[in-house]
């Protein structure tokens, strides 16, 4: 088979990068993890010092090269891929995807991206916006509380100094925000499966997730 295309959204804090990764990882295919790609934007708006709040200041995305190696991402030759994750970066990501030509760009990146091979995106917008025509859709959920958790004990893990109060209303502000924004707004694509990972492990995600995988594989084989 010359490609296919799994996209995988949901809210912040579902699991869907670490899911996807691993998923990827297992069946061998390219992990591509779009929500990195808008934090790189973000970390460069801001040490760039330009108004985050008008949507002309984002033009140094025409020369801006974004890419992935290993799993790390870069902006030119820069390794960001923990610098993206800074409380700051978490804090005004969802202002700078709002804007219209910054999603432009990204999802242009994003397509090309996944024109060749066995791909594995995630995102908020992947199944409705950037691969309407995936091979097959999943949409993750779980309850804020449990994303939270997870979001908390990661960040624990990293060193860093968190508060899950501030958490669980961190993600419940993204929440409503990425789910208003006028422009691809986070939503289920009517032709996507949705997953309760509330009280389910990373494990038995991939698992659930594989499967279907498998299913189309072997229904696009026979329909071939």
């Amino acid at each position: 088979m010359s490609g296919f295309k799994l996209a995988i959204d949901g809210p912040a804090g579902s699991g869907k990068s670490t899911i996807s990764k691993l998923i990827a990882t297992r069946l061998g295919w390219t992990h591509i993890d779009t929500g990195a790609m808008y934090r790189a934007v973000t970390l460069e708006a801001l040490e760039l010092g330009i108004d985050l709040h008008l949507e002309s200041s984002y033009l140094f995305l025409e020369s801006m090269l974004i890419h992935y190696d290993n799993d790390r991402i870069y902006i030119d030759d820069k390794d960001v891929t923990e610098e993206i994750r800074q409380h700051q970066v978490t804090q005004n990501v969802s202002l700078v995807s709002s804007f219209p030509y910054v999603r432009k760009k990204m999802v242009e990146l994003q397509k090309k991206a996944a024109t060749k091979g066995m791909i594995v995106m995630d995102g908020r917008d992947i199944g409705t916006v950037v691969l309407p025509n995936a091979d097959l859709k999943i949409f993750l959920t779980a309850h804020i509380e449990e994303r939270a958790k997870r979001r908390y004990k990661e960040d624990v893990n990293k060193g860093k100094k968190v508060n899950i109060d501030q958490v669980i209303e961190d993600i419940g502000t993204r929440d409503i925000k990425d789910s208003t924004r006028e422009t691809s707004p986070l939503k289920k694509a009517k032709d996507a499966i949705e997953l309760d990972t509330t009280h389910l492990t990373i494990d038995e995600v991939v698992e659930k997730i594989i499967i279907q995988v498998n299913k189309k594989l072997e229904n696009l084989v026979n329909y071939s």
